[in-house]
């Protein structure tokens, strides 16, 4: 079975955010963020740094990745979703390309999405990686200059660290970190069912279609979604939390718009969606939803043949709050009635 096949029977999935910002929860310096706590380091304008510190105690002794996967497994899921970079630009795995990484800049030491794909193969999940190919906080040269509203920090770019956009140019973040990094995860981790690429604005079309020849290269059957930007897509990723009634299939859509129903060509579409009003983890977000409307919003986006993708965010430790456990774990059994 490829994995268009395969996607389109899969129905339901779990999406982690992880990363240095799990370690503020939200806050930094008596002030909370509004929105969501993985741009925290945006939304506070922490420089580079003081945000390299959170890398140097970076120690989540409670990471357990055959917990993560077994319960995502458990609760009737059929692939598993991981942050291996987020806009902050550390990450997760062993990275040659940039030393900003858990292997070489934390305590800790362990490469995490290796982790997390020896448990998804033991486990029999499917395994798929989020990858951050244009913001890049961290990299003078990262992406997001060109587009000066919307965000849910101070800007899609990092503007305190490196104020002057004339300056900048996100080819050059791209040829020294984002093309190498992708390569080092489609050939390092192996068998990738997708590559979850975010935020498409500044990346040109020769670049995505770029990034797609790459993954296309190394691992044909693997799938790209939508927010890589420019059309060269194999699914539709739906706006953030954005559950419809119907399908309204645009063939000429903007496909750097991020909300909103673009046309597939092969009939497949993903919804990720929160357990609360954030993705990364947040302590003091309690707007928990409830099991009943996990089980609804699952039927409801299945049967218009779109996948459900549920995040969690572990915090600074690496442990799975346990309001997400509990509403994952009663929402099964309401599945399976």
């Amino acid at each position: 079975m490829n994995n268009r096949t395969w996607f389109k029977q899969a129905e339901y999935g779990m999406m982690a955010h992880w990363g240095l910002y799990s370690l503020l929860g939200g806050e930094y310096k008596g002030r909370r963020v509004k929105d969501y706590a993985e741009w925290i380091q945006s939304f506070m304008a922490i420089p580079n740094k003081e945000y390299e510190q959170l890398a140097s105690i970076f120690n989540p002794i409670y990471f357990n990745a055959d917990e993560w996967i077994r319960l995502a497994k458990d609760c009737g899921m059929k692939y598993f979703v991981f942050t291996s970079k987020h806009h902050d630009g550390f990450a997760l795995f062993k990275s040659y390309a940039d030393k900003f990484n858990v292997v070489d800049a934390t305590p800790y030491g362990r490469d995490v999405v290796a982790e997390l794909g020896e448990a998804c193969y033991k486990h029999g999940l499917k395994f798929g990686l989020y990858y951050s190919q244009e913001l890049d906080w961290h990299h003078p040269h990262g992406g997001g200059y060109t587009n000066l509203t919307g965000c849910s920090g101070t800007s899609w770019d990092n503007n305190w660290d490196f104020p002057d956009r004339s300056k900048k140019d996100f080819s050059i973040c791209f040829e020294e970190k984002i093309k190498p990094q992708v390569k080092e995860l489609l050939t390092n981790y192996g068998e990738l069912c997708l590559m979850w690429f975010d935020v498409p604005h500044t990346i040109s079309k020769e670049q995505s279609l770029e990034l797609n020849n790459l993954v296309k290269e190394y691992q044909p059957d693997c799938l790209i979604n939508s927010r890589i930007g420019n059309g060269a897509y194999d699914y539709v990723s739906l706006g953030d939390n954005e559950y419809p009634t119907e399908i309204t299939q645009e063939e000429n859509a903007d496909m750097n718009s991020i909300g909103g129903f673009k046309h597939s060509p092969y009939g497949l579409y993903e919804t990720a969606g929160t357990l609360n009003s954030s993705w990364g983890y947040k302590y003091y977000d309690n707007d928990w939803i409830s099991p009943e409307e996990i089980a609804a919003r699952k039927k409801q986006l299945n049967s218009l043949g779109i996948n459900y993708l549920l995040n969690i965010g572990p915090d600074g430790l690496g442990r799975i709050p346990s309001f997400s456990v509990e509403a994952l774990q009663k929402a099964a059994v309401l599945m399976n009635k």
